[in-house]
């Protein structure tokens, strides 16, 4: 819908009181509040897309990038074009869910707002999800007052049906999604639409007051709850649906604010919404025995976990054996065991055990369990290395404790670290790390955080700095291995490769020919290894190659039956070229002298013979005048050395493809797909049938031939595949692409997905 159409609320008719009331009234009203809504949220949409332009125009002038640049180009001229259709879908949309109100129908239970959200993308990015959660809940809490009312307004006009925040359909969460519903029409970039979800927040949501104040009093002065009292102060801290305000909701808002980054404020508001909502209001009623227990303070809890580091540092605490049973497998609880652990700890240091720690402090623990648990059910990383990472989760708990913005920031220099271990470990396997120096050094780096770590940050950029030069030096290492298997491997190939296009250019030229065995011999081991030399080092392109070819044509045509005087003649005047160019040729395919001489004699003798004379021999090779005789066949394969290797069978196609494999792949299928998107760096694990499982980097993929070069990370080859093999490997399961993404990444979507779905206020840390 274009600005300039003007907006046509449904018809609205005078708020008097009518004696009949019933089912008209309702409409009258609620119509007034769909005529209000529309026509504001209009006017802000239009705002909203009036500074779209020079919004994108600024980022674009400074783009650090000609790409990015372009995005942002791009954008503009996508959001233009689809502007219209956004904003007539979203304001159909609040519209019809304003429309829906009235139905009696019982409406579903109302989960809470992050949940509702994220149950709606499960397979979208996980930054634009937190953009519109945070949305959401920020807008909620400033606007609670207003909220308040216009729920109970609404749900008095609707019969009595409760009307709150989640099923309001012009409360800020709705409003928010309902617009991105709506901004499916674009498909520009996300950092495109990023954008254009901060000034919805800036041009729409931020002006709601105005909206609920117009709203709210057309239904007061129509006798809805005139009298209305409202006692949520405007600005309180965001309480998600379902839970109960909490101190602990007031703290996180208060971190939150204390953070520099907004981004980052508002993913560690939302992780905690996300706990709080997953709680519920059991919270309360579960703590409320509790009340005069105080809650350990930040202090208490680091100085009860340094307790613990020092003993698990020490060996004091068993936690890797239970870790690992036979089989590689995990035992989840012993990660979700520290809250126990910590417990203890603190009752042990201050000689009464709480029962419980501060909400916003429980949500930490929790968190950074979680994170542990992905770790140790993520296959991307080997066993080994699972459970030499898993041995950091106290370490990080004091991080996150100490600093909030751990799980908020990528930059994060100890979120950074762990990354940066997992992508080692990615590749490590006992073979390919025979010496253990890549073992001993995330071993190290393990070890030194337990020993030394207290609550200097700092700690993680010089460990990271460290790791960074070990990786330098290993990276340069395996690079001139990767270098010299490519290499190797391309030479390989165009060997074959001139080896194939020798031998068909021989077999074309003989046709259906009958060769006599001592040409045929020539042809089959000699020369076409020369051919073979002539291409690698001239190529195919080459004079020199071009004139190989027309001895070849010379050769077979010297073989043709003499019948006539113009035929003899014919023949007379091809054998010195013959020979001056097989001297040649034999040389560069290292013949010996000797060799080459008594092949050439034999080729005379041959050659008389053919022209019914006593002998073509040249009178100075007394070699071959004295040598006995000997038939053509078996002089032909005396004079070549044994070290030339023939290429063709006599009158045989060279076998120019492979047997067809016994399970093939459709091109269309998932599996070939995988394997043409398939990039160099990518890991896969292979786990063929009766060997051990292997973990090996594609390292090249052939121009030539297509073929999938894969090493470990030293740089040795460990195996080549065809698209075709290796789609077969993928489809059978024998094979597998690793993850390409930062593990943090990783566990921070797997994260909010867990957090989303359904499950008892106790299971917050159970596995599921």
């Amino acid at each position: 819908m274009a600005m300039n159409d003007a907006y046509e609320p449904p018809k609205i008719v005078p708020l008097t009181p009518r004696p009949d009331g019933g089912g008209e009234r309702v409409g009258e009203l609620l119509n007034a509040v769909r005529g209000i809504a529309g026509k504001r949220l209009q006017q802000c949409m239009g705002h909203l897309f009036e500074h779209v332009d020079d919004a994108l125009f600024d980022l674009a002038e400074k783009a650090e990038n000609n790409a990015t640049q372009t995005h942002y180009f791009d954008g503009m001229r996508e959001v233009r074009k689809r502007r219209p259709a956004i904003e007539r879908n979203f304001l159909t949309t609040v519209n019809l869910e304003m429309g829906g109100l009235t139905s009696r129908a019982a409406p579903s239970p109302a989960p809470a707002p992050a949940m509702t959200e994220l149950s709606l993308v499960a397979d979208t990015d996980l930054e634009e999800s937190l953009a519109i959660t945070s949305m959401g809940s920020k807008h909620e809490s400033r606007l609670a007052r207003d909220l308040f009312a216009i729920n109970h307004r609404l749900s008095v006009i609707c019969g009595g049906r409760k009307i709150e925040d989640a099923n309001n359909p012009i409360a800020p969460a709705a409003l928010s999604q309902a617009f991105r519903v709506a901004l499916r029409e674009l498909t520009a970039d996300m950092r495109v639409k990023l954008l254009i979800y901060k000034l919805f927040d800036r041009y729409v949501l931020s002006t709601l007051e105005e909206l609920y104040a117009e709203a709210n009093e057309s239904l007061a002065r129509a006798g809805v709850l005139p009298q209305l009292r409202v006692n949520a102060p405007r600005g309180s801290s965001p309480t998600p649906r379902g839970a109960v305000a909490t101190p602990a909701a007031v703290a996180a808002g208060a971190i939150a604010a204390e953070m520099t980054d907004p981004a980052a404020a508002e993913l560690f508001q939302t992780l905690h919404s996300l706990f709080a909502a997953r709680r519920g209001g059991l919270l309360s009623s579960a703590r409320a025995g509790d009340a005069g227990s105080p809650t350990p303070s930040a202090s208490e809890l680091l100085g009860a976990l340094s307790v613990l580091q020092t003993q698990l540092a020490a060996g004091q605490i068993q936690r890797e054996p239970s870790m690992v049973d036979g089989t590689g497998n995990f035992d989840r609880e012993a990660v979700s065991q520290l809250k126990e652990q910590l417990l203890g700890q603190l009752g042990a240091l201050r000689g009464t055990r709480p029962n419980h720690v501060a909400v916003i402090d429980e949500d930490t623990i929790d968190l950074v369990g979680m994170l542990f648990e992905f770790i140790l059910e993520d296959h991307t990383l080997p066993p080994e290395m699972q459970a030499l990472l898993a041995r950091l989760q106290i370490p990080y708990l004091k991080v996150a404790i100490l600093d909030r913005k751990l799980f908020a920031h990528r930059q994060h220099p100890a979120r950074r670290l762990l990354d940066a271990l997992a992508e080692q470990a990615k590749g490590w396997s006992a073979d390919s790390d025979r010496d253990g120096r890549l073992h001993e050094k995330i071993k190290g780096v393990v070890d030194q955080l337990l020993h030394e770590f207290d609550d200097d940050l700092g700690i993680f950029e010089r460990l990271l700095a460290d790791l960074h030069q070990f990786n330098e030096s290993s990276r340069r290492r395996s690079e001139l291995a990767e270098q010299r298997v490519a290499e190797s491997t391309r030479g390989r190939e165009k060997l074959e490769q001139a080896r194939r296009r020798a031998a068909r250019e021989i077999v074309d030229r003989i046709g259906g020919r009958q060769l006599p065995p001592l040409v045929h011999e020539v042809l089959a081991r000699a020369w076409a290894n020369h051919l073979v030399l002539v291409q690698l080092r001239q190529g195919e392109e080459s004079s020199e190659f071009r004139d190989g070819l027309r001895f070849v044509d010379d050769f077979i045509a010297s073989t043709r039956p003499v019948t006539d005087p113009a035929a003899r003649q014919y023949l007379r005047q091809l054998l010195p070229g013959i020979e001056r160019a097989l001297r040649e040729g034999l040389a560069n395919v290292a013949f010996q002298q000797p060799d080459i001489e008594r092949l050439l004699g034999q080729l005379r003798d041959w050659y008389a013979q053919h022209l019914g004379e006593p002998s073509y021999a040249a009178p100075n090779t007394p070699a071959t005048a004295n040598a006995p005789a000997v038939t053509a066949e078996a002089a032909a394969v005396a004079a070549i050395p044994e070290s030339i290797q023939p290429i063709i069978d006599q009158n045989a196609e060279p076998e120019s493809e492979l047997p067809e494999e016994s399970v093939r792949v459709d091109t269309n299928s998932p599996e070939w797909r995988q394997v043409e998107a398939l990039q160099p760096g990518v890991w896969l694990e292979f786990q063929l049938p009766e060997e051990p499982m292997t973990r090996a980097k594609l390292s090249w993929v052939s121009p030539m031939s297509g073929r999938y070069l894969f090493v470990n990370r030293r740089g040795l080859k460990v195996a080549d595949y065809s698209p075709q093999e290796l789609a077969v490997l993928l489809a059978s399961g024998h094979a597998q692409v690793l993850a390409t993404n930062a593990l943090f990444d990783r566990a921070m979507s797997a994260i909010v997905s867990r957090l989303r779905q359904p499950e008892s206020p106790n299971a917050s840390t159970d596995a599921e």
